[in-house]
């Protein structure tokens, strides 16, 4: 029988100045690298142009930054940034000092929007080819992404879940913003980071052991449905990342779930009704 964990990481793995390096940056940039190496290979087995391959990831880098951080400051945060905007640019604190922080306030949905419109932007000016055939080979790796960035906020001890009896339950030494952070807690970062590596495992088989790749929509609503299902169920488990979600039946972050996973499963039904595309022809 597992005890209590007694979750004690100290977010920063060294500091210089006023520059440190980070768990969570780390593991950000670990994401991309990998997601990189993925849609390389991707892209080999259907004969695409490496260009491509580099133009898609300086967009989806870009979309998913600026996403982020706009979703975070007008979903869950619009009360303090619009007394403050420029803020919203900065990646650096100035109290106590001028410290390089990174963006501290991303949100998972406003990086989804982000990826959809940055990936439109490129279907039309880069690769000529349909929003939802970039969506669905951008995706698969999108979705172990989203397993980095989930033990990112693990090391980060935030996110966290409700109180808990469980014999895994964590105690979150380094929590912030709640009243007992001592009190043993669901893990609900690795719960939703394991969910979405379980994702992009399914979307790896669709992609390399089925006809997915070739029904246009087909991988991309797989994606919706299992990451934002995925999210929808786990926040019951998670200690509400505003004040003002108190009040809600349902928090902000199920509210913006739900029409992903309505999109996803739309996708889904369509992809199913319209011919497949031809196989890639290997150059």
């Amino acid at each position: 029988m597992l005890s209590f964990i007694r979750w004690d990481i100290d977010p920063e793995i060294f500091s210089l100045g006023g520059f440190s390096i980070r768990y969570y940056g780390l593991l950000f940039a670990l994401a991309f690298i990998f997601g990189y190496k993925i849609e390389e290979k991707m892209f080999k087995s259907e004969g695409l142009s490496p260009e491509w391959l580099n133009k898609l990831w300086i967009y989806v880098a870009v979309a998913t930054i600026i996403g982020a951080r706009l979703g975070h400051c007008l979903f869950y945060d619009w009360a303090y940034y619009k007394d403050h905007f420029f803020q919203i640019f900065l990646p650096f604190s100035t109290t106590n000092g001028f410290r390089f922080t990174g963006f501290q306030g991303l949100a998972s949905h406003g990086a989804a929007i982000g990826i959809i419109a940055g990936l439109w932007y490129y279907s039309r000016k880069i690769s000529k080819r349909s929003i939802l055939w970039i969506l669905d080979r951008a995706v698969v790796p999108i979705a172990l992404a989203g397993f980095f960035i989930r033990m990112g906020n693990l090391m980060n001890s935030e996110i966290i879940g409700l109180p808990s009896d469980l014999p895994w339950a964590f105690r979150f030494v380094n929590a912030h913003g709640v009243d007992d952070p001592l009190a043993p807690r669901h893990p609900s970062q690795l719960y939703e980071a394991l969910c979405y590596l379980a994702s992009f495992g399914a979307l790896m088989y669709l992609y390399w052991r089925t006809s997915a790749k070739n029904r246009q929509g087909f991988l991309f609503g797989s994606f919706l449905v299992l990451i934002f299902a995925c999210r929808f169920l786990i926040e019951f488990l998670k200690e509400n990342q505003e004040a003002f979600e108190a009040s809600m039946p349902l928090n902000m972050g199920q509210l913006l779930s739900i029409p992903f996973i309505l999109l996803g499963a739309l996708l889904i039904a369509y992809s199913a009704t319209r011919p497949p595309l031809p196989p890639p022809r290997k150059r």
